[in-house]
């Protein structure tokens, strides 16, 4: 595991693609973005997850709305699938809902924000890869030194 794969329901969740692949980019993960959505090209789906299934990467799926992707995604592939859904204004929110109910034996983690999806996906190769695991460990430690300073800050003044 040393890839992350995002797939995007349509091209309109290509902003929201960016900002995991900036944030990939940062722990110094490579990444590859697909449309592919699994109501309307399900075979062309299936296709890209078992040709990229070969490389033991980490999924990430995003698609709002109606969300078969993630579940279809995970359902075909023994590799960790994260789902990234853009949770929609239509349906004030509940469409996040096909993102979290899945049927048996269909688990993605669902996780909402764009960064803390790269985020997991590089705690995930992390696993077996020691470059990465050493990134992680330098975002968490800015992390928190962001805070104390932050707390340093306002107790000074």
């Amino acid at each position: 595991m040393s890839k992350v794969v995002i797939i995007m329901g349509s091209k309109a969740d290509l902003d929201w693609a960016n900002k995991i692949v900036d944030a990939l980019n940062g722990f110094k993960i490579d990444s590859e973005c697909f449309i592919a959505s699994a109501h309307k090209v399900p075979l062309e789906c299936y296709n890209i997850i078992k040709e990229q299934e070969m490389h033991n990467p980490v999924f990430i799926t995003i698609a709002g709305m109606s969300n078969a992707l993630s579940g279809f995604s995970d359902a075909q592939t023994n590799c960790p699938v994260i789902a990234c859904p853009p949770v929609g204004d239509s349906f004030a929110g509940a469409d996040i809902y096909s993102s979290l109910r899945m049927p048996s034996g269909v688990a993605p983690m669902v996780i909402l924000n764009p960064k803390n999806a790269a985020l997991a996906a590089a705690k995930i190769i992390g696993l077996n890869n020691d470059e990465v695991r050493t990134e992680v460990s330098k975002f968490q430690e800015a992390q928190r030194q962001k805070l104390i300073e932050d707390n340093s800050s306002i107790r000074s003044n």
